[in-house]
């Protein structure tokens, strides 16, 4: 059990990029065996497995994205309870939305396997790559309540200021598959389904780790309740249910590129499908930056320190510009190599030069809006996340993609998606802010209420 609130103390750019560094290795790591994957698959020299795994990837992130959500929660109403002194609190909620958690990630399973064909069949995979990607993801879905779980400790470790040990977690999930995946798809000749069940036993090594973690180390697992789940239900289901909407709008997004880019033919899915596993590598620094900020605003939160919640919005801004122009120079100059090392058709090389050039820029804006889905996540209007990434998916997605598309071809659908990341990143940032001054505002005249009736 934590013996004081960490994130209220010392320097917020130092909790934030430390936080932010931890959760980037963990993901890091783990995209890129991912990228890995499509490596060794690329190896097979059949382009209809590249693209299988492109539309399985975009189903796979609907069901990571849910994951996402309920730590979103445990997140913010653990860290909240922290920052105000209230442990006791802290602990029940981790229990409750740890058993919300896998009973709901189990369902989501008993609906969505049988109905897999069907949906990938409507992003539009058919044929061959129809048929790859439905055992695909079949194996790879009866992982997601291990990934649940495992989310969901990696979250309160973190709204406990342990992002070191939230990080153990997914690089335990990166080695694991890292030492299975060539042995499987080549050492056995599994191929795709090598793949797959390489990644489904690293995820459920995750447990391990997640519940030394979570219990061991911090005690935070307590005696379940249903009388007290139930009453916690509806405060995990208010940031829950928003953030759960918030983060499927990101797949949705995917789905709508992947059905736009499938009108191309299947070099432009590939190529799609590799900018999709280089972007989570190369920017899994910015990815964490919304699981950092979210805990340090939390707590802070909880014990009512306004300047240190500007100030870690601040250190978010700087540390997302400082990592962008890194890394998208860095990905600018290692544009051929990428293209070498995937065998790229001149069509798919076309979009993963395209990208590096011109697309990876944008991620800056796009950082913006994560500091912003992260503030309204964990300072009590998630709602405000959900309209802000479905309009980013939508308005700033399907109309721009089919407008650069008919004038660009298939440079246009990554190109569109980059405008709508300027678009909807500025405007979520600037609203954000607003938000946490009306915030401090509130607070301020709270404070000043009972001052005025005791000198009355």
């Amino acid at each position: 059990m934590p013996q004081q609130a960490k994130l209220t103390q010392g320097s917020t750019f130092k909790h934030v990029s430390v936080m932010s560094f931890t959760g980037a290795l963990g993901l890091m790591a783990m995209f890129l065996v991912d990228l890995v994957d499509m490596l060794f698959l690329s190896m097979l020299d059949q382009h209809e497995i590249v693209a299988a795994v492109g539309f399985a990837s975009t189903i796979m992130f609907f069901t990571v994205s849910i994951s996402i959500a309920v730590s979103v929660a445990a997140t913010a109403l653990v860290a909240k309870a922290v920052g105000s002194g209230d442990y006791a609190l802290a602990r029940r909620r981790a229990t409750h939305v740890l058993a919300v958690g896998t009973v709901f990630s189990t369902l989501v399973v008993w609906l969505l396997w049988p109905q897999i064909p069907a949906l990938l069949g409507f992003l539009g995979a058919s044929s061959l790559t129809l048929e790859l990607a439905t055992g695909y993801l079949q194996i790879l879905m009866l992982g997601m309540p291990a990934v649940m779980v495992g989310m969901i400790a990696s979250g309160i470790m973190r709204a406990l200021g342990d992002a070191r040990r939230a990080m153990y977690a997914t690089l335990l999930c990166s080695v694991v598959n890292a030492i299975l995946d060539p042995l499987l798809i080549f050492v056995f000749g599994l191929g795709i389904h090598g793949a797959a069940i390489a990644s489904l036993v690293a995820r459920i090594s995750m447990l391990g780790v997640s519940y030394w973690g979570v219990v061991t180390v911090h005690g935070m697992l307590g005696r379940f309740s249903f009388s007290e789940c139930f009453y916690d239900l509806k405060p995990i289901a208010k940031i829950a249910v928003p953030a759960m909407l918030t983060n499927l709008s990101s797949p949705l997004a995917n789905a709508i590129v992947m059905e736009h880019a499938a009108e191309f033919g299947d070099d432009a899915v590939a190529g799609v499908a590799i900018v999709g596993r280089i972007i989570p590598v190369v920017f899994g620094g910015l990815f964490a930056l919304s699981g950092a900020v979210g805990p340090v605003l939390a707590q802070n939160y909880g014990a009512n320190q306004f300047k240190r919640m500007h100030d870690a919005i601040t250190s978010a801004v700087v540390y997302a510009l400082i990592y962008c122009v890194l890394l998208c120079s860095a990905l600018y100059l290692a544009q051929g190599f990428l293209v070498s090392i995937f065998n790229a058709t001149d069509e798919t090389a076309s979009l993963i030069r395209f990208f590096a050039t011109y697309g990876s820029f944008s991620f800056f804006f796009q950082s913006l809006l994560f500091i912003a889905i992260a503030a309204f996540n964990n300072l009590g209007r998630p709602l405000s996340s959900t309209l802000l990434n479905f309009g980013r998916a939508t308005l700033g997605t399907w109309p721009l993609i089919i407008m650069f598309g008919w004038w660009m071809g298939a440079d246009g659908v990554i190109f569109g998606q980059a405008v709508g990341s300027v678009i909807f990143g500025l405007i979520g940032f600037v609203l954000a802010k607003r938000y946490v001054r009306l915030l401090e505002r509130r607070a301020y005249a709270r404070q000043r209420s009972p001052a005025t009736a005791k000198a009355a």
